[in-house]
């Protein structure tokens, strides 16, 4: 046979797309070349490749040697087709039969030994090869991330010598796909941060409708302590969801750990990222922060210090859960649906309406200041909150209450979704609420009506934040259980969507 073809998995941002991959033996001068839009890793392929056979004690024949990786127009990049175009030089030079590689899918990278190294986005590849019936050929260092699709039938290797010799004996047993460990994620809990009453309650009502939140207050007054403890108070991720979270850690980072299972992810950019960065992007666009927080928190420290462009890419997926990345030869859809989390003093110098120490900012520094966040960011936020410095008899005094735990707040937050899944046929959260859903799920009793008419003609509130007051009054209502939003709990709504007013 001169003729081998080996069914492979090429990484579209988080879609493993199928790669047929050709290899051909023909007479002339000896080479080895591959075409099929590849990237330089892969056309390094053939040193690593033609190392590892040799090394491995089997030949590659003196012949032309033509590797297509079809289709010919989707981009290849990475180490990922090295074990497939190894096998298929195999296979066309009759070194190994064809017949147990044909239900198979293959990906690995080879090292010059012949070690089969781990690849990038096992778990997508293993979703895709269930999907179409096949089972999944990969290095064992991926084995437990690919378990953990569902369907998945997986074939574990780490030498290339040692499958060899296993293909010589016939088709490779398959491993069954693993239950999902059992989720048992810690987090830090909310009984350890002393007092902040009401930045508590402004958490909870976050974590029930899936609200966006900005703290505002002087150093040390517990902002990051209080978004820290946001994923504890968040519902148990579905198994859909964790999912969806390990691909994209298996898309993002090379590998998933099976013990990070069903946990919310937590992101912290530092304040001197790039958009990419944060929203994703390169040549070949990977995920940023946005999607590694996809159904977790996305915490902004510093608010201001971003760079205002960085923080405006943040205003689109904000909105659709979704950030597209468009490149002139292509385009990437990455999921965001996050929670955002933001931090920041009241001034430059963070002291402004603090009870212990003046503030030295002149008024026209504290609107510069605060002039760095765009109005339609802000509006975007949901929950505007006032974070004052916490009395020091609650820190120092032993006896001082702690305060409710993670678990307490996160029942009632459960119960909330549990209402709002109920409610709204989609499953979302009301942050997540279209203007459709808004206007039928979220009736106002007429005293909340009045109030309503009362605060869109004082507070000068534009249509994209009245909606958001509707939305947090639907969680507050959902909170109490009730199914018509009163007027305390539009009152409530407001007064947490209150920004600080401007100096001077």
């Amino acid at each position: 046979m001169s003729l081998a073809t080996i069914h492979a998995r090429a990484l579209s941002g988080l879609v493993a797309e199928a790669v047929a991959v050709e290899v051909h033996l023909a007479p002339g001068l000896p080479g080895l070349s591959i075409v099929g839009l590849p990237e330089a890793a892969v056309r390094e392929a053939k040193d690593r490749v033609r190392a590892a056979i040799q090394t491995c004690g089997y030949r590659v024949p003196p012949r032309r040697i033509t590797i297509n990786l079809a289709p010919a127009d989707l981009p290849k990049e990475g180490g990922r087709f090295d074990l497939a175009i190894a096998l298929g030089i195999l296979v066309a030079s009759g070194q190994l039969p064809a017949e147990p590689l044909q239900a198979l899918e293959v990906l690995g990278e080879l090292s010059l030994s012949g070690e089969i190294r781990p690849v990038r986005g096992a778990l997508p590849a293993a979703l895709a090869a269930s999907r179409e019936g096949r089972a999944l050929l990969l290095p064992a260092a991926n084995r437990e991330e690919a378990r953990l699709a569902p369907g998945a039938q997986v074939i574990a290797a780490t030498h290339l010598a040692e499958l060899c010799t296993a293909l010589h004996g016939g088709p490779l047993p398959c491993e069954p796909p693993g239950a999902p460990p059992p989720a048992t994620p810690r987090y830090p809990d909310l009984a350890e941060v002393r007092g902040q009453a009401q930045a508590k309650r402004a958490l909870e009502i976050a974590a029930a409708g899936g609200h966006s939140l900005l703290m505002s207050g002087p150093p040390g007054a517990g902002k990051t302590l209080l978004a820290q403890r946001l994923p504890g108070l968040l519902p148990p991720l579905s198994e859909a969801e964790a999912l969806e979270v390990a691909a994209v850690a298996s898309v993002a980072r090379g590998q998933f750990e099976a013990a990070d299972w069903g946990r919310r992810p937590w992101r912290a950019p530092h304040h001197t990222a790039s958009g990419v960065a944060l929203v994703g992007g390169g040549p070949s666009p990977r995920p940023g922060e946005i999607t590694l927080a996809h159904h977790g928190v996305l915490f902004l420290d510093e608010l201001p210090e971003f760079s205002r462009e960085v923080l405006e890419v943040l205003r689109e997926p904000l909105e659709s859960g979704q950030i597209t990345i468009s490149r002139a030869a292509r385009q990437r859809e990455f999921p965001a649906r996050f929670q955002l989390v933001a931090a920041m003093n009241p001034c430059p110098c963070g002291y402004l309406g603090d009870s212990r120490q003046s503030c030295r900012c002149t008024p026209d520094q504290i609107s510069r200041y605060r002039s760095r966040l765009s109005g339609p960011l802000l509006d975007r936020i949901d929950l505007h909150l006032s974070v004052p410095r916490v009395d020091s008899r609650q820190l120092t005094e032993a006896s001082a209450p702690a305060g409710e735990s993670s678990a307490q707040v996160r029942a009632r937050v459960v119960a909330a979704r549990e209402r709002q899944r109920a409610r709204n046929p989609l499953g979302v959260c009301n942050a997540w609420l279209d203007l459709a859903g808004l206007q039928a799920l979220a009736p106002l009793a007429p005293a909340a009506q009045t109030l309503a008419t009362q605060a869109l003609e004082r507070l000068g509130l534009s249509a994209r934040g009245y909606h958001r007051v509707l939305k947090l009054a639907r969680t507050i209502a959902d909170l109490a259980g009730e199914e018509i939003i009163g007027s305390a709990a539009l009152a409530e709504a407001l007064r947490l969507r209150e920004r600080p007013a401007e100096p001077g």
